[in-house]
This record gives C-alpha cells, sequence and structure tokens, in this order.
C-alpha cells in the first residue's frame, strides 16, 4: 500500500496532462476573431517569406505514426483534416493514436471529445502508449498501471490537453476553446470529437457550414491544424465499403476542410473469422482512405491491422504494439 501511495504522489508531482476547463475560456472574447487576419494587404511581405522558406533548412514534416502514410501524407499548419467513419466503427481509437503520434513528436495538442470524459480518453491512450491490456490475467495491475501513468506524465510533458467541457457544447463554444488554445496556450493540433456534438441537428446544414468555416478560419490565422471526427450515413451493410458521398451532412463540410479521411473497419473479415471462416483471413482490419488532400501529392489508401491487447493500428499483420519511446 506505501509503495502505491508513493507511486501516487510521484504522479501527482509529475502532473504533465492539462486540462482546458470550458469554465476557465471567455467565451465572448475568443468566439469571434480578433484584429488578425481582417486586413487587406500587398504581397510584399508573403513574396519575402516565400523566398526565405527556400533558404532555410527543409522543414520538418509532421506525421501519422505509421511509415506507410509518411511519403504521401503530412499534417500542415493552417489546415482541417475530417476523419469519418461509422458509428462504433473504431475513429475514435485510431485518432487517439494519431495524437500518440504528434505527441512523440513534441506537438502541442488538446483532444476535445464529446463523446466520451476525459478520463476514458486517457484510459484509452494509456492502454495504446503502454502496448499491453491492463485487465489481462497475471499482471500486478495496481502497480504496473501506476508506473505507466508516471511514465506517459513524463513522456506528455507540456504537449497534451484534454478540454474538460461538462453538459451542452455548442459550435460557438468549440470555436472559442479552438481559438483560446492556438493564442493562449500555444497549442497546434486540436481533436474535435464530433462535428455532429457541436451542432443542433443532422439536418442543421447552414449550421454545420458556418461551424466547418469558423474552424478552417482558425487553423488557418492561427497556423495550427484541426483534426475533426465525423460519421459516414448508415449503408446497406456494414460490410460494404463507404465513399465520400456517404459523410453525413452538408457537402460544405468535405468542400470546405483541406483533407478527407474514411474510415472502414472491416466487418466482413471480423464475420467470417466469427463463423470459423478463414477466407478473409489475410485482408486488412481496417483501412484508412484519403479521398481528398488540397495540398498534398496524393490520395492514398492505407491497410491497418489491429493488435488488441494494445488497441493500436498496426501495419503489419502480427507485427506486435508500437513503441512510443
Amino acid at each position: 500500500m506505501r509503495d502505491i501511495e508513493r507511486k501516487a504522489r510521484d504522479l501527482d508531482e509529475a502532473r504533465k496532462v492539462r486540462l482546458v476547463k470550458s469554465g476557465d475560456i471567455d467565451i465572448e472574447k475568443w468566439a469571434k476573431a480578433q484584429d488578425i487576419g481582417q486586413y487587406v494587404k500587398d504581397p510584399a511581405g508573403w513574396l519575402l517569406e516565400i523566398a526565405e522558406d527556400y533558404e532555410r533548412e527543409p522543414k520538418v514534416k509532421i506525421t501519422m505514426p505509421w511509415s506507410k502514410t509518411q511519403k504521401s501524407f503530412d499534417f500542415r499548419p493552417g489546415e482541417v483534416t475530417v476523419y469519418a467513419g461509422s458509428n462504433g466503427g473504431g475513429k475514435s481509437l485510431m485518432t487517439g493514436q494519431v495524437a500518440l503520434g504528434l505527441i512523440k513528436q513534441k506537438q502541442k495538442i488538446c483532444i476535445a471529445s464529446f463523446e466520451m470524459k476525459p478520463k476514458r480518453t486517457l484510459s484509452r491512450m494509456l492502454r495504446q502508449f503502454a502496448g499491453y491490456n491492463f485487465d489481462a490475467p497475471g499482471f500486478n495491475v495496481s502497480e504496473k498501471v501506476a508506473k505507466i501513468c508516471v511514465d506517459f506524465s513524463i513522456w506528455a510533458d507540456g504537449c497534451l490537453w484534454l478540454y474538460d467541457q461538462q453538459g451542452s457544447v455548442n459550435a460557438r463554444q468549440v470555436v472559442a476553446m479552438t481559438r483560446y488554445c492556438a493564442v493562449e496556450l500555444g497549442i497546434q493540433h486540436v481533436f474535435i470529437d464530433s462535428l455532429m456534438k457541436c451542432v443542433s441537428a443532422e439536418d442543421a446544414y447552414n449550421e454545420q457550414k458556418m461551424f466547418v468555416d469558423e474552424l478552417c478560419a482558425v487553423a488557418r490565422d492561427h497556423g495550427i491544424h484541426i483534426h475533426l471526427i465525423h460519421h459516414i450515413r448508415k449503408g446497406s451493410s456494414e460490410e460494404v465499403m463507404p465513399n465520400k458521398m456517404d459523410i453525413k451532412g452538408s457537402g460544405s463540410i468535405t468542400d470546405q476542410v483541406d483533407n478527407v479521411f474514411l474510415w472502414w473497419r472491416n466487418k466482413k473479415k471480423e464475420n467470417a473469422l466469427r463463423a470459423n471462416d478463414t477466407s478473409e483471413m489475410l485482408g486488412p482490419d481496417a483501412m484508412l482512405m484519403c479521398e481528398k488532400q488540397r495540398n498534398g501529392e496524393g490520395e492514398e489508401w492505407y491497410t491497418l491491422f489491429f493488435e488488441r491487447d494494445s488497441q493500436q493500428y498496426i501495419e503489419v499483420m502480427n507485427a506486435g504494439a508500437m513503441k512510443w519511446n
């Protein structure tokens, strides 16, 4: 018991995961753009910047954690990326792993999940970070989890914030939170899970358009990257691979953002294996499909496999969980 109490004190001293609480944000101040980006200017300043860009060392690309994605896609400041997939299809697990990859690159991120509480979000990330199931038999769970909490807190030092919003949320509050994170905290990536939790209804198309337009403006004006999780419509079967037209809501969502990924969980393989049918065994467990990349070189599809103990998506079947440090 004393050892566990000591580890708890260590964790308290090493608290590096910050909470951005809704009550701490002046909504009136941050809901609207300030002076930035409001002036008409001649191009001289930007031309000078372009010239200087080519004189500097090549910029370090900020990438996803899977090596197969890194040649064709990277996260550029000033952009918005949408990840759309079916309900319960693993979008939040996948984007949680993307968030871990960003922390590994020392990027500052904030996760605003309106699908689950911060404690639950963090618990899932801890399992992906640890690389094993805390509830598996054979572990001294209290000792193991205490150590992982301390290790994670030190590893994520200064890089991770969680938005703690109690009660209802609306688009105006989320835009204010995003701008506050960018200006006050220097955060470079904001994850919003999910779009439909921020608007009044699935058919509130003008509201959706205005919300996404505001997010694009915040990303552009403050040079951050916004990661927006979204849903697709229910199709005839969960086994059918979706396309961009299946994304819920207004078509302006995909028109306005810079990058669109579809996330597909291979239910056909899962159903076959459940029935002891091995014909689908070699197929991927999931697909991450780039359907739009405004400023990139390509629109690739990436196959991934699910590692159950760690809840990670990995690049090669049976390769084992990713290591983060």
